[in-house]
C-alpha cells in the first residue's frame, strides 16, 4: 500500500509515522509514505500557498495551482492510476468508519490531501479529488492528523503488520460491533477480580463470554451500532442475557 499526503508540514507526518505500527509497516515495506509539499511548487513570485478568500471572510484560503502541481507530481510516482485515489481530508466529508477503510484497502495508492487555514479553493476538491472523509463533526487545525489517523488504522488490516495476525480481527468495528473487555496480571485489583471465565481454561465458554459482552458493551455504549446489524438467533440471546445480567429482576 502506497500513501502519499499533500501538506504543507511534510516533517509532522514523516515523524509521527515512524513510530509503532506504521514505522513497522515502513520498516518491512508492507507501505510506502510519500509527503508533497505544495510550497515547492509555488510559482509566483512571493512564494504564497495562500490568499484571501473572495467575499471577505476571516482567515486564507489555500491556493489552486500548488495543490494541482503537488498532486500532479504523487500520481506520478505511482503506475496503476486505476486503483489510486484522492482523499481530502475535511469536516464535510463523510465520516470515516472501519468499513471505508476496509473497503479503501482495495486500492494500491492513496492520496491523502491535509488542508490548513480556512481551507482550500473549492475548484481543487470539485476538478482533482474522488472523495472527502471526515474523522467525525468537530474541527481541527489541519488534515495531517487525520492523515496519520487513516495511515494508522488501514495499516492494521494489512496482514503482516501487526505482531498477530489475529488482532485485527477483534479490534471494535471489525465486525460491527465494540470489543470485548481485556484483563491481564493480577487477577485482583482493587477488590475487582478477573471474571472467572477467563481462567478457566474453556475456549468455548471464553468464546462466547467475550461475544457476549462485546454484544453488551454496543447495546451500553453505542446503541445506534445495533441498529444497523442483523442479529442471529445466538447473538439475540447473549445480548438478552448481559441484559438481564445487568438489570437482574428484585423479587
Amino acid at each position: 500500500m502506497q500513501f502519499d499526503v499533500i501538506t504543507l508540514f511534510p516533517e509532522m507526518v514523516l515523524q509521527a509515522a515512524s513510530h509503532g505500527v506504521t514505522g513497522k509497516a515502513l520498516e518491512t515495506n508492507l507501505a510506502s509514505i510519500n509527503v508533497w509539499n505544495p510550497r515547492d511548487y509555488v510559482i509566483d513570485k512571493h512564494k504564497t500557498v495562500d490568499d484571501r478568500p473572495y467575499g471577505g471572510g476571516p482567515g486564507m484560503v489555500m491556493k489552486y495551482q500548488p495543490l494541482h502541481d503537488a498532486l500532479t507530481d504523487a500520481k506520478k510516482k505511482h503506475l496503476a492510476r486505476e486503483s489510486s485515489k484522492v482523499i481530502y481530508l475535511s469536516p464535510q466529508g463523510k465520516v470515516i468508519t472501519q468499513q471505508v477503510l476496509s473497503e479503501a484497502l482495495n486500492l494500491s495508492q492513496i492520496i491523502l490531501v491535509a488542508g490548513r487555514y480556512e481551507g482550500i479553493d473549492e475548484r481543487f476538491i470539485m476538478l482533482d479529488c474522488d472523495e472527502e472523509w471526515s474523522l467525525g463533526d468537530y474541527v481541527i487545525s489541519g488534515g495531517e492528523l487525520a492523515a496519520l489517523i487513516v495511515i494508522d488504522a488501514m495499516l492494521r488490516l494489512i496482514p503482516g503488520v501487526l505482531g498477530d495476525s489475529e488482532s485485527a480481527l477483534y479490534d471494535s468495528h471489525s465486525d460491527g460491533l465494540l470489543d470485548y473487555p481485556h484483563y491481564t496480571r493480577p487477577e485482583t485489583i482493587a477488590a475487582l477480580t478477573v471474571p472467572t471465565v477467563l481462567t478457566s481454561g474453556h475456549h468455548a465458554d471464553i468464546d462466547r463470554w467475550r461475544h457476549k459482552q462485546a454484544l453488551g458493551r454496543t447495546w451500553q455504549k453505542r446503541p445506534d451500532l445495533l441498529k444497523n446489524k442483523q442479529l442471529n438467533a445466538e447473538q439475540k440471546n447473549l445480548l438478552n442475557e448481559f441484559i438481564l445480567e445487568s438489570n437482574p429482576i428484585k423479587v
